[in-house]
């Protein structure tokens, strides 16, 4: 089926009643989960449980290109999504990285991008949305009404309050390319400098900013990725082939992509964590077909490690320190931000790391209890670290979580979490998920979100 054509609103309903049978076909007590051939998540959990039927439930069922609206189904990738809007030449407001990410997972699970510091997070720009909550019920979440609780309390709780089936989000103009230019500086504290003016101003010496983002090589040296939408429709870099985006950062001071190509500019090589496979030797890299290149096949292939372990097996015969598997995302107020990236330096050896500027648009989230207003700096590091005589596997990631709350931060949840369930409860929205969750989902039904967070059930 080309996913770029709407599903239409029949085959939508048959899918939420296919969706609502096998729901209701899960004996009490038994695990649910979702039957999906993708997962953005980066936590081993145990494979147990009957999978909801969502193979229905993965396209775009409409697109108003006058009200710059979308209405999609919940398990529709962003590749997919894009793939109907930018035809009309529109874009969701937030496009996360990766290109298999789904708009439900998106919203319950949190997402960002280069657009951020302008539109916040991918849940900010949901108008309303259906839910399959606890009791089996499809139910309509609106930011007032009956269900105003539940459209709250649903981003950041990742399946555990129910799973969107359909979503109606805000859409926004796009050009055909984008111009960007690479700003690099010696010192991170400069660097911040510019993302608080480029967030009160939204311009950068007199030029119109619509994104923003950066990569830190190492204490001496980032960039900061200005870029604007250009009604230049030219063909422009290429980094599905040979070359390697963040590589540029280094070589060009200005750059130029379709308008499709920047969107996915991240994805071929998943940032940069595709050189552990050996996908950045230019050798390998003309071996391995263009189409295998992408975030969904490495994540396949670091799957498979995580159920058979052979790469671990292999280090340990050579003689090498077993290693902590350090993948996150990070919020600090941008005021901190530096503080975090200097005690990273010292404390954490892994680069490059990813700044992605953030601001809310208009009002907080209970579950994800960042302030509106506030600027914020996105820090995002995925990699693996060597576990040193004395520490145990996940002491890293403990410390990561002891640093973000001293300055002021909030962690993402889709990787791995050591949290004690007081701190928890106080870090989440502990009170306000609660309450949520004994209203959608009073037998309790759905994985807890400890449980499914902490726990990797």
């Amino acid at each position: 089926m080309n996913r770029s054509q709407p599903v239409g609103w029949a085959a939508h309903r048959e899918a939420v009643q296919t969706l609502q049978q096998s729901y209701a076909a899960i004996p009490p007590g038994d695990t649910v989960r979702l039957a999906k051939k993708t997962s953005n998540l980066f936590r081993p959990r145990a494979e147990v449980g009957h999978g909801l039927d969502v193979s229905g439930l993965n396209g775009v069922i409409a697109v108003d290109p006058q009200a710059r609206t979308a209405e999609v189904q919940g398990m529709c990738t962003y590749e997919d999504l894009v793939d109907a809007t930018l035809p009309h030449g529109l874009m969701p407001l937030v496009v996360p990285q990766l290109r298999t990410i789904t708009l439900g997972g998106a919203v319950t699970g949190l997402g960002i991008e280069a657009t951020s510091f302008r539109h916040g997070l991918p849940h900010e720009s949901v108008l309303e949305l259906d839910i399959l909550t606890g009791t089996g019920e499809v139910l309509t979440a609106r930011p007032d009404g009956e269900h105003a609780q539940l459209f709250a309390a649903f981003p950041n709780s990742l399946g555990s309050l129910g799973y969107a089936t359909r979503l109606r989000i805000e859409l926004m103009p796009i050009a055909a390319g984008v111009r960007t230019t690479n700003l690099r500086f010696d010192r991170i504290d400069d660097l911040l400098e510019v993302v608080g003016t480029v967030m009160d101003t939204g311009e950068h010496e007199g030029r119109h900013v619509d994104v923003m983002d950066g990569v830190v090589f190492r204490p001496g040296e980032s960039y900061l990725v200005l870029g604007t939408f250009s009604d230049d429709a030219e063909p422009g870099s290429d980094y599905t082939g040979q070359d390697i985006y963040y590589r540029s950062l280094r070589s060009k001071a200005t750059d130029r992509l379709r308008a499709y190509d920047y969107l996915w500019r991240w994805d071929t090589d998943w940032f940069w964590c595709s050189s552990a496979f050996g996908a950045q030797i230019p050798a390998v890299r003309r071996l391995w077909p263009r189409q295998y290149r992408r975030s969904d096949v490495y994540h396949r292939i670091v799957r498979w490690e995580n159920r058979y372990g052979v790469a671990a097996r292999v280090g340990r015969w050579r003689g090498e320190l077993d290693r902590e598997r350090v993948v996150q995302d990070v919020e600090l107020p941008l005021e901190r931000t530096g503080d975090f990236l200097q005690w990273f330096a010292q404390e954490v050896p892994m680069a490059p790391l990813w700044l992605c500027p953030l601001r809310l648009r208009d009002r907080e989230w209970p579950l994800y209890p960042m302030h509106a207003g506030q600027k914020y700096v996105n820090v995002g590091f995925w990699g693996t670290v060597p576990i040193e005589p004395g520490r145990r596997d996940g002491d890293v990631n403990r410390l990561i979580e002891d640093k973000v709350f001293e300055l002021g931060g909030h962690k993402s949840l889709y990787s791995d979490a050591y949290y004690d369930r007081e701190t928890f409860d106080r870090l989440y929205g502990g009170p306000a998920y609660r309450a949520a969750k004994d209203r959608y989902d009073p037998d309790h039904r759905l994985t807890d979100l400890y449980d499914k967070v902490v726990g990797r059930r």
